[in-house]
């Protein structure tokens, strides 16, 4: 994103923002939008970021570094427990919050919910409200006055993540809160999650794509193996873990199929991510009722 240089005797700037929201109102989609690749997964699926996700934004007179937190919903097992409780701690560690919400949707309990859990802080909270291309703009001055009342925003945006609608504007209200601070990454780097971990990201994101029902929360991905081969080629073993013995057949497919359509459309990605040719072996493990096991969850990251 483009920004103009300070002027001179004006301090560089630095600090955490957290991107909060009810799941599925486009936290991931801003977070890659703002950073301009991308590095946090995408679905219409809810829940799909589980882990804190940090990502950097190196402006000429600022580094602005985001955390995409897990969806804030009622927990139905420990990791939906775990994912939780990792947004909920984030609140209290950064210098700004942007609250992300659904212009098109009501606000409703889960937004009730994390307002409350907003009155605990004293951070600044920005109100984001996304999606404003699926509606008349007639329409969005009374969605911004429905959670004015209920809450006092040190700014209010009307944003669309996807067509990277004032997204300039929601930057400029995010500078105006930090302080002079020092540039804590290089300038080139986009994340701090492990090149493995991301790998992991991009091929469970394109299993939440072509599954439905109980499959996309019932997936985990674990990068067993990446090698460079002598032609520079990359050789990428993971695993996909599903609870059932039924997920399994569902995830691999008629002939491996669907599978084949997994290793394809993911490793397209991986090689965009990573700059070279991929090799990507992908296998798929029962592991039962792995999200209520904690060494299990501890294994595949969620700590």
């Amino acid at each position: 994103m483009n920004d103009s240089i300070p002027v001179a005797g004006e301090e560089y700037k630095s600090g955490f923002v957290a991107i909060v929201g009810r799941p599925n109102v486009g936290k991931s989609t801003l977070l890659n939008s703002l950073i301009g690749q991308k590095v946090a997964i995408m679905s219409d699926k809810p829940q799909t970021t589980r882990n804190k996700i940090l990502c950097v934004l190196t402006l000429p007179d600022a580094q602005i570094l985001f955390i995409d937190t897990p969806g804030i919903h009622k927990p139905k097992h420990k990791l939906g427990e775990y994912m939780v409780q990792t947004a909920e701690n984030t609140l209290h560690e950064v210098d700004v919050i942007i609250f992300v919400i659904d212009a098109a949707s009501d606000l409703g309990a889960g937004d009730q919910y994390i307002l409350e859990r907003l009155k605990t802080v004293k951070t600044p909270v920005i109100l984001a409200i996304n999606k404003i291309d699926q509606m008349p703009p007639a329409e969005i001055l009374p969605v911004i006055t429905q959670y004015v009342d209920k809450f006092n925003f040190a700014a209010v945006v009307p944003i669309s993540a996807l067509h990277s609608t004032n997204l300039a504007d929601l930057i400029t209200e995010v500078k105006s809160y930090l302080a002079p601070g020092p540039q804590y990454y290089p300038e080139d780097m986009l994340t701090d999650q492990p090149e493995r971990m991301v790998i992991a990201e991009l091929i469970r994101e394109k299993i939440l794509h072509l599954t439905r029902e109980e499959i996309p929360h019932a997936i985990a991905v674990d990068i067993e193996e990446i090698t460079a081969r002598d032609n520079d080629n990359l050789y990428i073993r993971a695993v996909i873990y599903v609870e059932r013995e039924s997920q399994k057949g569902i995830v691999i497919g008629s002939g491996g199929k669907l599978l084949k359509e997994i290793g394809y459309l993911a490793r397209k990605d991986i090689e965009n991510l990573l700059g070279s040719k991929s090799f990507l072996d992908l296998w798929v493990k029962v592991k039962k009722d792995w999200r209520n096991r904690d060494n299990t969850l501890r294994s595949f990251g969620y700590e």
